[in-house]
């Protein structure tokens, strides 16, 4: 079993900056990709940014491109989320999941642990 837990969410202004990490424990791998994941109040889970742990190119939803920076520290086994110029719309609930294939996607469902979820909420 892999555990994943999240945290650095909580309330910012718009135009604000927070940095989201998620940590892995349990039955780590060496390979495979992590992504970050957010579910806006009332609406579907939808995929936000993910990175292989080998660091190859990450992949970003277009909402978030150029204000969001997904990295990893592959020896903490920690993924972070640096949040940039954020707006009420990115408030949500973010999720950190781990995938072992090897390969980015944007299918929640390909993904094969999950966290609990950090709470961001951003005023206008």
């Amino acid at each position: 079993q892999v555990q994943l837990v999240e945290s650095g969410g909580g309330l910012v202004q718009a135009g604000g900056s927070l940095r989201l990490s998620c940590a892995a424990s349990g039955r780590t791998f060496n390979s495979g990709a992590m992504g970050w994941f957010r579910r806006p109040p009332g609406l579907e889970r939808e995929f936000v940014a993910a990175i292989t742990w080998s660091g190859g190119t990450p992949y970003y939803a277009d909402s978030v491109k150029g204000r969001f920076t997904i990295s990893r520290d592959f020896a903490k086994k920690t993924v972070y989320l640096q949040m940039n110029s954020l707006k009420p719309e990115d408030a949500a609930v973010y999720y950190c999941a781990a995938r072992i294939e090897r390969r980015v996607t944007v299918v929640a469902a390909s993904y094969d642990y999950w966290g609990q979820g950090t709470q961001v909420t951003v005023s206008s």
